[in-house]
């Protein structure tokens, strides 16, 4: 019996260890979804570098207290899948979101970004975000904008002093 329960708690400190590391993670309710859509949900997730698990859910409030995250478990009823995040806050909200869009078994229940708790509406609102390569080059396209601004000024004076040279 006790193998049992450590095997149990090696697991709830792994999803709090999951928690805590992860810069967005996001709960899913996935009934309805047939096999092999999972299937490609689970790869497009993986094809983003995030992880995409199930749990049972009175584990994953033991480590949603464990990770100072207590108010994530209104949201672990029912059978839940969450997506792991390490890298990209963006990604998992994005893909599910889609996901959720062209399938409407998937529904998106709550998220941890950076730490805090986020509501479905939040989740939703992150992943309308452009991705991290979109958001760079919006930046870069408005550092560009006085240098060019500057460079057709100076070639319109430099074209009409040429015309009133002619």
């Amino acid at each position: 019996m006790s193998s049992a329960i450590e095997a149990k708690k090696q697991i709830v400190e792994e999803i709090a260890d999951k928690l805590k590391n992860s810069v967005s993670t996001v709960v899913v309710d996935y009934r309805g979804l047939s096999v092999a859509q999972v299937t490609e949900l689970r790869k497009q997730l993986r094809e983003a570098g995030v992880e995409f698990k199930v749990y049972k859910n009175s584990m994953t409030r033991r480590a949603a207290e464990a990770a100072g995250l207590s108010g994530l478990n209104d949201a672990l009823t029912g059978p839940n899948a969450i997506a792991f995040s390490t890298e990209d806050v963006v990604a998992p909200a994005k893909i599910l979101n889609d996901f959720a869009k062209n399938n409407e078994a998937l529904e998106l229940k709550a998220g941890v970004i950076e730490g805090n708790i986020a509501t479905v509406e939040d989740v939703k609102a992150l992943a309308e975000l452009p991705s991290r390569e979109g958001l760079l080059s919006m930046l870069l396209s408005v550092l560009q904008a006085p240098i060019r601004n500057l460079a057709l000024a100076a070639k319109a004076v430099a074209d009409q002093k040429e015309e009133q040279g002619a």
